[in-house]
């Protein structure tokens, strides 16, 4: 009786299991493929030629980012780029009253790099560094600046937000000068490296613990010229009075021996700021010990997600040293390579159902025209009527070539709508938890170590791809480009790229702006002895067998 029972469960709950399957095959057969009623299907793939080409660029817009690249990076495939910034700043208080008998004790710098804590020992956390690009050492200095950061363009009568670039560009005919960046020297710093040591400050009994952080103390006597000693000046009474008579401060790194270390700086920080110490007696006959601490704090500007420009400036400047030369792609026939590089580098513009026309039983179309053709049903007016063939899949497949990178290839490249500048459906299909790896996929290596030669990106644009056939929607050019953060992609605007004229490309995300990597991959237009690494688009169908 028992086993009797056990068997009438078993075959009960294989029911319900049956049920949900068959329930769950019909919506996706009638959701996904419209083509409903059928039970007999065959699957095939089939794949598409593409043009693909690569994209050099012209300076970039690096203003106002959400976090800023400073260091030197040797690339072992392009050569050295040189990260620098100049900053505004912010006091915390305006119109500031400092005691009497005050006294500067300190000043004290602090920006955060992006870290993970990994664990604790002995109260102590331990810490990796994201975002580190590099294992050498560097030097670098810490200037007053003295050129004026203007918010709005005179050029636009100041209706727009003023725009700075990756040369030191404000236009296109004029630029900022090195000399007006490289005021008083307030700060320098030799054989500098990241550490990712917990910081730990102990006063009396108190003690804080901060993350990982570009810190170190600055000499005292400008400070006090420039601030403490203005109590009651005008220009410590509003922003703008102050970004005006102290323009920031600007942060040049060079590399030693040809090497170094690129940092990303997390400027927006809360914890980012320079802060004044300073102390005062409660009596005129107090010790030291009696003193009373004091603080006057500036901040540097945070980052607003909804533009690109904001009230206060932070700009990135980068300076590219190649060794190799980047060609000028060919847009008519496609590239046999395909050169991507981050920051003011290249990326790459894929014409999806490149080539020539095709002659078909119903006359000469173009690719895209056949491609239409041979998966959806389309009325006189080439509107969508119904699905011919269920697309299961779309892909396209970069090779990496090997022969000239060397293991420094990023983990992640993005993919974009480069007409409009923004996501593909499948980014916003994608999660953001799995860092959108269905869509994006990461780098695929020789073996299971990441360090080991690097093969392929596999790039899922099946949503795109049924959005162009069921929409009718506008086949566009593609961006492709490194990515230091796929995810910050969906919510931070574009840069512009200066005198970007009739280019396919006028805008780069900013992950790619970003990012000092680069990369080689195979493009379109291969030789016979690479065919297999031939940049395709892959489809994989259902279609009925009858």
């Amino acid at each position: 009786m028992k086993n009797k029972k056990f068997a009438l469960k078993n075959l009960f709950i294989l029911a319900i299991l049956m049920t949900a399957f068959i329930a769950c095959d019909k919506d996706f057969v009638s959701l996904d493929s419209d083509i409903s009623g059928l039970n007999n299907f065959g699957v095939a793939d089939a794949k598409y030629d593409v043009i693909a080409y690569t994209n050099k660029l012209k300076p970039i817009q690096t203003n106002n980012l959400p976090s800023n690249l400073f260091g030197f990076y040797k690339d072992l495939i392009y050569g050295n780029s040189t990260a620098s910034l100049v900053t505004q700043l912010s006091p915390n208080t305006l119109d500031p009253t400092f005691p009497d008998d005050v006294r500067l004790d300190s000043v004290v710098l602090t920006i955060p790099y992006f870290s993970r804590a990994t664990g604790i020992e002995n109260e102590v956390t331990s810490y990796k560094l994201d975002s580190i690009y590099g294992d050498g050492i560097i030097n670098f200095k810490l200037y007053e600046n003295n050129y004026f950061l203007r918010n709005f363009d005179p050029n636009s009568g100041f209706d727009q937000p003023q725009k700075y670039y990756s040369d030191r560009s404000v236009s296109a005919s004029s630029q900022i000068p090195l000399a007006s960046l490289q005021g008083t020297v307030l700060k320098a710093v030799d054989s500098f490296k990241p550490s990712n040591k917990e910081i730990i400050l102990k006063k009396g009994e108190e003690i804080t613990r901060l993350a990982p952080a570009l810190r170190f103390k600055m000499d005292t006597t400008f400070w006090k010229n420039k601030i403490m000693l203005k109590e009651g000046d005008p220009v410590l009474s509003n922003v703008n009075t102050f970004q005006n008579y102290f323009r920031g401060i600007y942060f040049e790194a060079e590399g030693i021996n040809d090497n170094g270390t690129m940092m990303l700086l997390n400027l927006g920080s809360t914890n980012a700021n320079i802060t004044i110490h300073y102390s005062s007696p409660p009596t005129g006959t107090a010790t030291d010990a009696e003193r009373i601490a004091g603080t006057y704090m500036l901040k540097f500007p945070s980052y607003n997600p909804s533009t690109i420009s904001a009230s206060s400036n932070i700009i990135n400047f980068l300076d590219n040293d190649f060794t190799l030369t980047i060609p000028d792609g060919n847009p008519t026939t496609g590239d046999e390579r395909l050169y991507l590089k981050g920051g003011q580098g290249a990326t790459a513009v894929i014409d999806l159902f490149g080539g020539t026309d095709i002659d078909t039983d119903e006359g000469t179309m173009t690719a895209f025209e056949a491609f239409k053709n041979d998966y959806v049903q389309t009325d006189a007016s080439g509107k969508f009527v119904k699905a011919k063939r269920l697309i299961n899949e779309a892909n396209l497949i970069f090779y990496v070539d090997q022969s000239l990178t060397q293991g420094q290839e990023p983990d992640r490249v993005y993919i974009y709508d480069a007409k409009n500048n923004r996501t593909l459906l499948d980014y916003d299909f994608d999660s953001a938890d799995n860092s959108r790896i269905n869509h994006l996929g990461k780098l695929q290596h020789v073996s299971d170590d990441d360090n080991s030669k690097g093969v392929k990106y596999k790039i899922k644009i099946t949503e795109h791809i049924k959005n162009l056939l069921m929409n009718d929607s506008t086949n566009v050019s593609l961006g492709l480009a490194v990515s230091s953060n796929v995810n910050v992609e969906g919510s931070v605007a574009q840069g512009s790229i200066l005198n970007s004229g009739s280019n396919a490309v006028k805008k780069l995300p900013v992950s790619s702006i970003l990012s000092p990597k680069g990369t080689v991959l195979y493009g379109n237009n291969t030789s016979a002895t690479d065919e297999n690494k031939k940049l395709y688009l892959e489809i994989f169908y259902t279609e009925p067998n009858n």
